[in-house]
């Protein structure tokens, strides 16, 4: 499975997504970024996505869509965490992943580990 994650400007919750990386099993990283933001996390497994977050909704969707097909071309389902960002950024990068089709299981890192909010 492959974790997929927005990261935002709000580095206050990036702790959340490091923990993810660096505790979860999966294939592949994923991280949808506001290309306004350096790469934060230095992981072979991650893979950036730079997207504008100040364009229309509807572009922002189909911008992270259109950014996102090619790593998913063989998943049925993906690990989301929504734990950086904002309400439009969650909006866009929810409906980009169930239009690409993949299903969602929402991660956390929470004290008991890692779990699926599902």
């Amino acid at each position: 499975m492959k974790l997929v994650a927005y990261v935002g400007k709000d580095q206050e919750n990036y702790g959340q997504i490091s923990a993810l990386i660096n505790r979860m099993e999966c294939d592949q990283v994923i991280l949808v970024k506001d290309k306004s933001v350096a790469d934060p996390f230095q992981n072979p497994k991650c893979k950036y996505i730079n997207v504008d977050p100040t364009i229309d909704l509807l572009s922002f969707k189909n911008d992270i869509q259109t950014k996102l097909k090619p790593y998913l071309k063989e998943d049925f389902e993906v690990a989301l965490s929504i734990a950086s960002g904002n309400g439009k950024e969650h909006k866009a990068l929810i409906s980009s992943l169930l239009t690409a089709p993949v299903g969602i299981k929402l991660v956390a890192y929470t004290k008991n580990g890692i779990e699926y909010l599902t």
